[in-house]
Order: C-alpha cells, then structure tokens, then sequence
C-alpha cells in the first residue's frame, strides 16, 4: 500500500509505460511478419523492408519491456491518458519504417503521414499512384487501419489481462470513442476481448462476402479490413470504382461500413440475442433516420439535376457514398462530384456528425448530437417558461448537468480546431477551401481529400509541415480531442 501511495504522488509511473509501449512494439512486430510473408510469396523486394522493420521493431519493443523494470504495475489516471496518446504516436513512428525502405519510398514527411492516417482510420493518402506500390505494402496499410479500427489499447487489454487491474479502465476511457464507456462483462480485459472478437468476426465475414463477388482474396483482404474499420484505404488507385459496376460490392460493403458505424456493444448485446436494446437505442434510431433522410435528399437533388443514367446513380450511389460518408470510412463512387454543391454541403453535414458513439467511425459522434438538440431545445422552452425543471434524456436515462456542459465543450472545442487547423495551413501557403476542409477532413478522420470539393487536388500536393499538422489533428480526432489535449494543460503536469 505505500509503494502505491507513493506512485500516486508521482505524475506518472514512466518505467511502467515504457514497458507497456514495449509490449505493443512486440505486438506491432507480429503484424509486420504478415506482409513480410506476402511480399515473400509475390517475389517482392518489399519483403526485406519489413523484415528490416520487424527487426529493428522488435529490437526495441525487447528492449522497452525487458529492462524498464517498473518498481509497480499501477497506472492511474494521468498515466492512462499520457499511455494511450504516446502509444498512437510510437506506434506510427515504428510503422513507417516500410514506407521509407520499400520499393517506392516515401520521404519521411509523407510515410509518417501515411501511418498515422493509417492507425487512426483517416484513410488520406500521399501515395499517387497505389497501383506501383507491393502486395506487402497494400497489406500494410489495411492492417494499420484494422488494428487501429478497435483500437491498440484495447487490443492490448484483450491480449495482457494483467493490465485490467493496472489502469485498466483509465486507458478503456482514454482510447474507446464516445461520452460514456458501457462495459458488456465484469472485466475490462474480457470486454475487450469480447469487443475484438465481434470485430473479427465481422471482417471474417465481410472477407468471404467480398471474395465471392468480382473481388481477388488479396483485393478482399484489404476492403475488408478497410470497411469494417471504417479506414478507407483500398488496394486500388481507383479506389471503390475499380469494382464500379458491381451491385453486389457495393451492397455488401454498404452493409459492414453501417455495421462498422454502430456501437460495438448494442452489436455484441444483438449477437446475445438482446434485440431490444438495439430497437430502444434512439442514438441508433437516430443514425438510421440520418441515413434515410440524406437518402432521400441525395435522390432528389440528382433527378433534378439529371445527372444519371440508370437506378444505381439514383438510390445505390448516394447510398453508398451516404453510409462511407457518416461512418468516415472515405470510400466514393465516382460521380459524386457531379452531383452538385447542395449535396456536397449535406456531405459537410456527415462528416460533422458521424456515426455511433463505440464504434470506429470519426466525426463528432451522433450521441452528442443528441445532447446538443435536446439541451438546445429545453433552454428555448426556459425562455417562455425560466422556471421549468427539465432535463435531458438519452435511451429512457437522465443525463448529468455535467455530461451535458462536457458535451457542449468538446463540440466548441471541435469547431475551434477545425478553423485553427484551416487557418494553420493557410498561413502555409494552401488554398484556402482546401485548408479549411483537409482541416476538417482530418480532424473527422474521414480522410476525403479536397479534390472531391472541385478546388483541389490531393494530400500530396501539401507542404510537409502541413502534413505533420494534419497528423496531429488525425490523433487528437481518434482519440476524441481531451485525450489529447489534456496533456497539454498545466494542470496535468501538477502533483
């Protein structure tokens, strides 16, 4: 007990994080050994580049958890945000030694770019041409945003069940989306577990859907990884159009980015046949509605204009690129830029919101849309009424004074980096429409790049200190803004 007590005097137990990163080094070297394998069975040069960074990966993560020697396991609060935010930032720097030593090398800029976009589902890409790059490459990337989909932290507490009992929980809080963390079993480590295997299944599933349709196994692999994770990245240059004229890609992929957008627990509670709980939900409702709304609001806008030709233009289209929209996952058919600025603006609108709270789509979240209207709406009834006593009510629940002031925080503070990021990048040179939406794209980890606007081009085109800024905002959104920003305030750093 007093060792504790003296731990908790400290700011942070450092020794016990550097083991921690330590062990997800070691886990990262794993998951390089995969597309080390593919380039090897391609006869790719590529498979030297990851074994070169398997090596020096697994070098270092030895290293960080053999000789840290922490004098306790105890993490508390402040070690639990500073953890989960160091562990992104490591994990990208060690993931873009690939980039750096493939085939195609990418300046050191751009692979750190690459990475992060990867390990946080933001799916914007430097790479021109994807086509040139290897198998072991493409593979990479879709796993980056796989396993940054459900999270590292998380994967982490599914696999060391020591750590439940070591910050657990602060971690579980500082890296799982939304306002409030629900856990589906007694212990941190088995909800993750549990949350990791749905995950699992789900892309299982999707991989085999998508390989019994005009997709390769390989091509499979990679949208599946970049669907479910709601990332965005594709194995081709042409993105989802490569495969344009196919239904039955679209439809399925259109199913699995709106599972991908639902909150992982109201999913695992159906697996468990609770299908009330999903019914009941009115921030699910709330996101189906959403849909159906701009559904019908894209249909209309594109008769109008008569930009179609056939059915698929009219409702499986703006479906499509409606569902990649809100999710964040980034994916777009390609006649979007056709449809007009109106749609575009609703498109502004999706990204704004996203999808559900615990699922691994970006954006704002729907849940705290909700808080907003529904405070918005009891404070203009206390205008004709100052005497009312009303609260806010979520899925049958009273909601706190205080979960309600720390919502309304987060979307002010949310606006605020948006224009900060857009007036960043402006100083530096880029135009100003495409400052402001690479800004906001980022920060939503949507990924879209300003080409789809009709002013810009890509992200390749940006200054490399433009890039290392959209980086930081692509944590700050996947982490959800105070995970991040918490550790730059004077009161973390104080015993």
């Amino acid at each position: 007990m007093a060792t504790i007590r003296q731990l908790r005097s400290h700011l942070v137990n450092t020794r016990m994080l550097v083991r921690v990163v330590g062990w997800l080094l070691l886990i990262e070297t794993f998951f390089m050994l995969f597309p080390m394998g593919v380039s090897i069975y391609y006869n790719e040069s590529d498979w030297k580049a990851f074994g070169i960074s398997a090596l020096l990966t697994g070098i270092c993560g030895i290293a960080a958890s053999r000789f840290a020697n922490p004098h306790s396991e105890y993490l508390g609060k402040r070690d639990g945000f500073l953890l989960t935010a160091l562990v992104w930032v490591v994990l990208s720097f060690f993931g873009l030694v690939p980039f750096l030593l493939c085939a195609h090398p990418l300046s050191f800029s751009d692979a750190f770019f690459e990475a992060m976009s990867g390990f946080t589902t933001t799916g914007a890409s430097v790479i021109v041409s994807v086509d040139s790059m290897s198998y072991g490459i493409h593979l990479w990337r879709a796993m980056m945003q796989w396993i940054g989909g459900m999270g590292i932290i998380l994967f982490t507490l599914a696999i060391i069940p020591a750590l439940n009992h070591s910050g657990g929980m602060q971690m579980f809080n500082a890296e799982v989306t939304g306002i409030t963390h629900d856990k589906i079993r007694p212990r941190i480590s088995e909800t993750a577990k549990k949350l990791w295997e749905i995950y699992m299944i789900l892309t299982a599933v999707l991989i085999l859907l998508l390989a019994l349709g005009p997709m390769s196994l390989f091509d499979s692999v990679c949208h599946a990884f970049g669907a479910i994770s709601t990332g965005g990245y594709s194995s081709s240059s042409a993105g989802i159009t490569e495969w344009h004229g196919s239904v039955y890609v679209k439809c399925v992929l259109i199913v699995f980015m709106f599972l991908g957008g639902v909150n992982f627990s109201l999913i695992y509670r159906c697996f468990r046949g609770e299908f009330k709980s999903l019914r009941m939900n009115d921030v699910f409702r709330t996101y189906i509605v959403i849909i159906l709304m701009m559904l019908v609001l894209f249909s209309v806008t594109i008769l109008l204009r008569g930009t179609y030709h056939d059915w698929q233009e009219v409702i499986l289209d703006p479906l499509f690129q409606i569902v990649s929209t809100i999710t964040s996952t980034g994916f777009t058919v390609s006649n979007f830029e056709a449809w007009g600025s109106f749609v575009l603006a609703l498109t502004f609108v999706l990204m704004f919101t996203g999808a559900c709270a615990g699922s691994t789509s970006g954006g704002a979240k729907i849940d705290r849309i909700l808080y907003l209207f529904k405070n918005a709406r009891n404070e203009l009834y206390r205008c004709i009424y100052p005497n009312s006593v009303l609260a806010v009510k979520i899925n049958g629940r009273v909601v706190s004074n205080e979960l309600v002031s720390k919502v309304i925080a987060f979307l002010c503070i949310y606006m605020l980096l948006i224009v900060g990021g857009g007036i960043v990048l402006a100083a530096m040179g880029v135009p100003l429409v495409d400052s402001f939406f690479s800004s906001f794209s980022c920060l939503s980890n949507t990924g879209l790049g300003a080409g789809v606007t009709g002013y810009g081009a890509g992200y390749e085109i940006l200054p490399d200190a433009a890039k290392w800024v959209l980086s930081a905002l692509m944590l700050i959104g996947r982490l959800e803004l105070f995970t991040v920003l918490v550790l730059f305030t004077p009161a973390f750093w104080k015993r």
